[in-house]
Order: structure tokens, then C-alpha cells, then sequence
């Protein structure tokens, strides 16, 4: 269930520069089970939107050259997004199903000491956007984030 804020403030999307649309549209839907929304065409360009459930995707089409290099888990360039998350029920899982195809830039790492049972792994999308797929991450009580107030 989504929860939108009294204002009626909810997520919409993330919008995607990407070089090949079609090699990325063909990632996030092989991968993390995208499927084609819309697509706007206006002034011989091309935007693709991607959905899975409450979650867009919109691809732009460029040529230009990357700002930052992709480090491991993500640039740390302030302004830029560090990655794009999504939770599985099981990463080895996930990587198994994908049949070699997603070379892990960082990972897999179990950050029990943490929260017990949260495991990550990085890997990069055609463009070299960097993609977090964790297993077990879980919110902290109200009475654990009051001691960080």
C-alpha cells in the first residue's frame, strides 16, 4: 500500500539518460521485471517511460559523455544520485537468475552487524548506472530513531 503525504505528495519517477534506450529498456525489464508504459515522441526525440507496480522509469536519449565515473557502490559526486535500489527476497537468487549477465561491481556483502539478514550486491546498468539489489533491509523502531534526534 502506498501512503501518499496530506498534501497528496507521492513518488513519481526517476528519469534515466541512457545512450541505447532500447538496451536499457531491455535491462530493467529482463532484470527487475520493467514493462513499457508510455512513450512520448515530440521534436524527433523519444522518451520512454518503464514501469513494475508504483515505480517509473523514464529513459531520455543522449550522446553526451558521463560527468563521474561510476565507483563501486556509486559516484560521490555531490548532486548526483549514488544509485537506484531495489529489494529481492533473495540476492544469490536474483544473480543466479540472471544467468551470469550481471557482473557485480561490489559484492555480494551481508551487513548482518547491521540488521540480520540484509545483503547487498552492485551491479551496472548499459549505461554504468549503478544498481543496489538488497535482501532484508528493514526500518528502525520509533524508539531506536528518536535516539538520533
Amino acid at each position: 500500500m502506498t501512503t501518499a503525504a496530506p498534501n497528496g505528495l507521492r513518488w513519481a519517477h526517476v528519469g534515466l539518460n541512457c545512450r541505447d534506450q532500447k538496451a536499457t529498456e531491455d535491462f530493467y525489464s529482463r532484470h527487475f521485471g520493467f514493462r513499457r508504459a508510455r512513450v512520448v515522441e515530440a521534436d524527433g526525440a523519444r522518451v520512454v517511460f518503464l514501469r513494475n507496480g508504483p515505480v517509473y522509469l523514464e529513459l531520455f536519449a543522449t550522446d553526451a559523455d558521463p560527468l563521474f565515473p561510476a565507483a563501486k557502490d556509486g559516484p560521490a559526486s555531490p548532486g548526483t544520485a549514488r544509485h537506484l535500489a531495489f529489494q529481492v527476497d533473495d540476492v544469490d537468487a536474483f544473480l543466479a537468475a540472471a544467468g551470469g549477465e550481471l557482473e557485480p561491481t561490489l559484492g555480494p556483502l551481508a551487513f548482518d552487524e547491521f540488521i540480520p539478514g540484509w545483503k547487498t550486491v552492485w551491479v551496472s546498468d548499459p549505461d554504468g548506472i549503478v544498481v543496489e539489489v538488497s535482501q532484508g533491509y528493514t526500518d528502525q523502531s520509533t524508539e531506536e530513531l528518536a535516539t538520533y534526534a
